[in-house]
């Protein structure tokens, strides 16, 4: 490769520097998705949630003590510390918590629809509280990716789940409050970061999520049962490597990504993890491909596209 060609690429490249490091959360996300489903089937989504954040506390630090000479984000401004730290209670315990509630009451699927919600509210409070403006290419590029999804995922068969427009308000209810923590969640964090480290950014993030499950499952009285998981040792594996795809590598490059482009343009495209993990549903659990799946997939991918011109 000549060395003209080799510097358009590393300036397109650095040129969009938040759009593949939302890929990247993208794909780091669906390979926690996997590890989690099946942690969960064995502890509980509560159990995974404490312990998936304990664990990334961890990894981050050792990462941070590497890099940054400091585990722990002492160099963390006022600011920091309290945007951040509100940012992870609205994210992981708004955003996740209610998310996994609601699958209980009205299904993975219809959960999962109302969670493409989650981009345009980025963009909604990312225009609001960081004067952030999409152009019309990039507003079309997020509608086109959540139709996709949607299509995908709305026409998907999900073992067990029967298909009926009676839902539970309760169930519907959680699913939007997930949604509405994670698109907020974001735009809270890009205000509280600013020009800091986005892995110690994270770190924050995660001690206000670890003091919000403990209070959660202190109020609930679970204690016992959650320390009781650690025995099942195939699901402490499948929370370390949750815990390190997801709260250690997809939610620092979530904020890396969001440092070098809009919320919304991130949102979107870290939203296409249920395009991501149609491949490795039908190797791993041989699962069928339908053509809605493929359309869908084909449409999200070209939305997606739109976002690197």
């Amino acid at each position: 490769m000549c060395p003209e060609i080799f510097l358009t690429v590393a300036d397109y490249i650095v040129a969009h520097t938040g759009e593949f490091a939302a890929l990247a959360v993208a794909l780091f996300w669906t390979i926690t998705a996997l590890a989690f489903e099946s942690a969960s089937k064995k502890v509980g989504s509560l159990t995974v949630n404490i312990f998936r954040l304990s664990l990334a506390f961890i990894f981050i630090g050792v990462f941070t003590l590497i890099s940054r000479g400091h585990f722990f984000p002492v160099d963390a401004t006022t600011h920091n510390w309290i945007w951040l730290a509100l940012s992870g209670l609205v994210g992981l315990i708004l955003g996740d918590y209610y998310l996994f509630k609601s699958y209980a009451l009205i299904g993975s699927r219809f959960a999962m629809l109302i969670m493409t919600l989650a981009p345009p509210i980025a963009a909604f409070f990312g225009y609001l509280m960081l004067d952030e403006r999409l152009t019309i290419l990039q507003f079309g590029g997020m509608i086109i990716v959540l139709t996709g999804i949607a299509l995908a995922i709305f026409n998907r068969p999900v073992k067990g789940e029967r298909l009926s427009f009676k839902l539970s308000p309760k169930g519907l209810l959680f699913a939007f409050i997930g949604a509405f923590g994670q698109g907020l969640g974001i735009v809270l964090s890009k205000y509280g970061m600013g020009s800091y480290d986005p892995f110690a950014s994270t770190h924050i993030r995660i001690i206000a999520g670890i003091a919000g499950f403990t209070f959660i499952i202190t109020v609930m009285g679970r204690w016992r049962q959650t320390l009781g998981s650690l025995r099942d040792v195939p699901a402490m594996k499948a929370l370390a490597l949750g815990a390190f795809f997801g709260p250690f590598l997809g939610i620092s490059f979530s904020l890396l990504s969001v440092r070098h482009t809009e919320t919304g343009i991130a949102s979107t495209i870290m939203a296409i993890v249920p395009i991501l993990i149609i491949a490795p549903a039908v190797w791993i659990y041989k699962e069928k491909l339908t053509p809605a799946e493929i359309l869908g997939a084909v449409i999200s991918v070209a939305g997606v596209a739109m976002f690197f011109f």
